[in-house]
């Protein structure tokens, strides 16, 4: 027969153990609550740079708000804005190469078209010595976001195990258009730091299913606006180096891709 003091041990270690099963299922609670808000306030964050960015134009718009209007610009994404780079709104080919200039701008716009680690896509424009040309998102944004938020597909490759092939490029970023801030690029030897121009492209939807949003497996180069301490960007320019010449002295541009976007 069982003592009293037995049984009453018995059901207070059963007492603990459903305490404790009921603190560890709170606790589990607690983290998969903390990680959706976490991400809740990313979107949420990044919707409201999008209106917010569309309307801060006031009465008769600019170059950030566009829209004009009472400035309180729209909450929700309209579905016209693009991860693609998808509006050109100034282009200057400089001198020297013009591959792929008649076929300006269509053959910049949407996904990276890349030849992968060994050998370089066709599906480029030449920008020429020195050319620069500044890309719109139709109204989306860059935003601060977790790791790399934007990337630059040009059509390097590797000639051996430790040799690149890179044509560089100044990367710049704009949140209204007019002012800018660049990501420096003054290196002239490998690693070329925070050039574009230098990574191969693996991403290309008629060959594989890489997404060409995703740094971790896209190639190209990778920007991040943390580097430059902004929360969002509108605009993105690119300018050949114009002190580089030669052969391998001028960028080829494929494609520009959003990885953190306002408006997915």
């Amino acid at each position: 027969m069982e003592s009293s003091s037995s049984s009453s041990r018995r059901r207070s270690i059963a007492g603990s153990s459903r305490a404790s099963s009921s603190r560890a299922r709170a606790s589990g609670k607690r983290l998969a609550s903390t990680s959706a808000r976490t991400q809740s306030t990313f979107r949420s964050t990044a919707k409201a740079l999008c209106g917010t960015s569309r309307g801060s134009g006031g009465d008769g718009g600019d170059a950030a708000g566009g829209g004009g209007g009472a400035g309180g610009g729209v909450e929700d994404c309209t579905g016209a804005e693009t991860v693609f780079a998808s509006e050109v709104v100034s282009h200057v080919f400089g001198t020297g190469q013009s591959y792929g200039q008649e076929r300006f701008p269509d053959i910049a716009f949407g996904p990276p078209k890349g030849g992968g680690c060994c050998g370089g896509s066709t599906d480029v424009v030449s920008l020429g010595n020195g050319g620069t040309v500044t890309f719109g998102f139709s109204g989306n944004l860059i935003v601060d976001g977790p790791g790399p938020d934007f990337i630059v597909f040009e059509n390097a490759f590797e000639t051996s195990p430790t040799t690149v092939f890179a044509e560089l490029a100044t990367v710049e970023v704009s949140q209204n258009g007019v002012d800018w801030i660049a990501f420096p690029c003054t290196a002239t030897g490998a690693p070329y730091g925070s050039c574009a121009g230098w990574h191969p492209v693996l991403a290309n939807p008629d060959t594989n299913i890489l997404d060409p949003t995703d740094p971790e497996v896209a190639g190209g180069d990778a920007f991040d606006l943390a580097d430059l301490e902004l929360s969002f960007a509108r605009y993105v320019r690119i300018t050949d180096r114009p002190d580089l010449t030669g052969a391998s002295g001028v960028f080829d541009l494929d494609a520009v891709a959003i990885a953190n976007a306002s408006c997915p």
